[in-house]
């Protein structure tokens, strides 16, 4: 990986932060403890979840660029990328970073259930900006980990710091759930332009060419991540986007088989479906008869 900094560890983000290694999986890292640093993309090994304190444009991910605000709160799972807007100059980090291995989750219910916080998989300008008060709360949760990582190493250690983890991503879905209420005028252009966007497909020769829209064509066509824009979708119509995007197909099946000129054999490859007869058993399942028989109803 070319010009990417990897960093497997949390030994080494700590030391690279000159930041003292307090558990070989999990530490709290202050950055503002780190020497100015040239920028640079560097990949994650381990989950890490940054509070920024200060306003400080210094993060980068994928192909988008954010400028965090203070307050904001931006989250990496294991195996991505992130870096700096590829300026030249140096800068210094600041903030706190919690950085933890996946090992540390082996055999815990946060383990099992890790995969469903979506947010470690959210575009930088989707991150989450918190309130004074929200942002008290995270300190509040960040404290008690440090404070078991402070005091040594016992039993009690693992169980403690792993349900501090969950609680505070557990407050996270809240406030995010906040933002997508407080962004609802967003969200709503976005529903609007997601409709428009399943209009465009469905009259246009994309379902022949590239088969039947899916979630991650539509978020990217909006510039979203897919999970961000699964649970936005979620959030405002109470259904996945997947449903949404199946009743839009079904919507524009029951118009298009009333074309008496068209087979439903064509109809459905028209709609994007490789095999007539998938087409049919959808349309039955969600329709509670066969193209053919909702045709011959009028």
């Amino acid at each position: 990986m070319e010009n990417v900094l990897m960093i497997d560890t949390v030994g080494q983000y700590s030391a690279l932060n000159n930041n003292e290694t307090l558990h070989p999986l999990i530490n709290l890292v202050d950055l503002s403890k780190a020497d100015p640093r040239e920028n640079r993309k560097s990949y994650y090994g381990f989950y890490a979840v940054f509070l920024k304190e200060i306003k400080c444009g210094d993060l980068h991910y994928g192909c988008n660029y954010y400028d965090y605000e203070e307050g904001t709160m931006v989250f990496v799972g294991p195996g991505q990328v992130i870096g700096v807007e590829n300026n030249g100059e140096m800068y210094q980090p600041k903030g706190k970073a919690l950085v933890f291995h996946p090992d540390l989750l082996k055999g815990s219910s946060l383990g099992r259930q890790i995969a469903s916080y979506n947010f470690f998989s959210y575009e930088v300008h989707e991150a989450l900006h918190l309130s004074e008060v929200e942002r008290k709360i995270i300190f509040d949760c960040y404290e008690k980990i440090a404070y078991e990582l402070q005091r040594g190493i016992d039993k009690h250690s693992k169980m403690l710091i792993v349900s501090n983890i969950e609680l505070l991503l557990n407050y996270c879905i809240r406030f995010y759930d906040r933002q997508f209420i407080t962004r609802e005028n967003a969200n709503k252009g976005v529903l609007q332009k997601f409709e428009e966007l399943l209009n465009g497909y469905f009259s246009s020769d994309k379902p022949a060419l590239i088969g039947l829209p899916s979630v991650a064509y539509c978020a990217d066509q909006l510039n979203l991540s897919a999970n961000y824009f699964g649970d936005l979708i979620k959030k405002e119509t109470g259904k996945s986007a997947q449903e949404y995007i199946q009743l839009k197909i079904m919507d524009t099946a029951k118009e298009m088989v009333f074309d008496r000129s068209k087979s439903v054999s064509e109809i459905a490859y028209q709609l994007g479906y490789k095999y007539p007869q998938h087409f049919t058993r959808s349309f039955k399942q969600h329709v509670g008869c066969t193209p053919n028989e909702y045709r011959n109803l009028n």
